[in-house]
């Protein structure tokens, strides 16, 4: 007889339930809070709007204009120590894959790549 277990995780935005039943796992929405999901999406649009600002200067065609032009959004978001710890409380809260879901330009996959180690360091 096949023994099923299941634990519940609180991630601080919503509980994460997963069952095992033959390998599969189940599990329940990550950011259940109105305001942690409305958080997310403000920090996603703050970003998407600075990423379009930025390709006037910075090309998103190629993978170097990519990367200049994520290395220039780290750098504004990295002067606004509130713009940074809302990031980081948006990575905390629903992780760089809810975030990433969230934005929608080339350049964002070099973006969180380069602020994915904000979530375990605390905002200079």
């Amino acid at each position: 007889m096949a023994t099923h277990r299941s634990r519940n995780i609180y991630t601080g935005g919503g509980d994460y339930y997963e069952i095992k039943n033959k390998g599969t796992y189940v599990h329940g929405d990550y950011y259940t809070s109105p305001e942690v999901r409305q958080n997310l999406v403000d920090t996603a649009t703050e970003i998407q709007q600075l990423l379009k600002h930025l390709e006037k200067t910075y090309s998103a065609d190629t993978s170097i204009g990519k990367m200049q032009l994520a290395t220039e959004a780290v750098s504004h978001i990295e002067a606004n120590l509130d713009w940074k710890e809302r990031v980081v409380s948006a990575l905390q809260a629903g992780g760089v894959g809810a975030l990433a879901s969230l934005l929608n330009h080339p350049a964002a996959s070099f973006l969180l790549e380069a602020v994915k180690d904000w979530q375990t360091n605390k905002p200079e």
